[in-house]
């Protein structure tokens, strides 16, 4: 079936419903979430969300073991992909692999949007464990704007 999400507002499309990023826990701050293609469309083998991030706000430090591309679509800030931290612009693509901790953070002044990429049939996130975290930590770019 063809579809076409009438974009009406920065980060905002016709009919597609905000929702907050998730329900629970603290390891997040500040980001809300727009599914823009999914379940409804069967046909398609992936998921396309668009994520917001308010200023000094930042998405999970989380793992899994399928594939995520990210496209940032506005604003700047800093991801961490894998074991290293990386300054973020408008137009960046970012791509981690399995059994890669990823997180991206709104910390230079602005909000933070992009478009995440991945399979329709994939795991769910983890948080890293106690070694994953100090391996990270370890790291002075990755401890000094690392949020957990």
């Amino acid at each position: 079936m063809a579809t076409h999400l009438k974009h009406s507002a920065v980060g905002t499309w016709e009919g597609v419903e905000t929702k907050v990023y998730k329900t629970e826990g603290t390891h997040f701050k500040d980001i809300v979430r727009r599914q823009l293609l999914g379940p409804e469309t069967p046909a398609t083998p992936f998921e396309l969300r668009y994520f917001e991030i308010a200023p000094g706000g930042y998405s999970s430090l989380e793992i899994h073991e399928h594939t995520h591309t990210v496209i940032i679509a506005r604003g700047r800030g800093h991801a961490i992909l894998g074991d290293r931290a990386v300054e973020v612009d408008a137009h960046d693509v970012c791509h981690t692999g399995p059994g890669e901790a990823h997180q991206f953070l709104a910390d230079r002044g602005e909000a933070l949007g992009f478009y995440c990429l991945v399979d329709k049939d994939r795991d769910r996130p983890r948080l890293p464990n106690e070694e994953e975290l100090e391996r990270l930590r370890a790291k002075p770019e990755l401890a000094r704007i690392l949020r957990f």
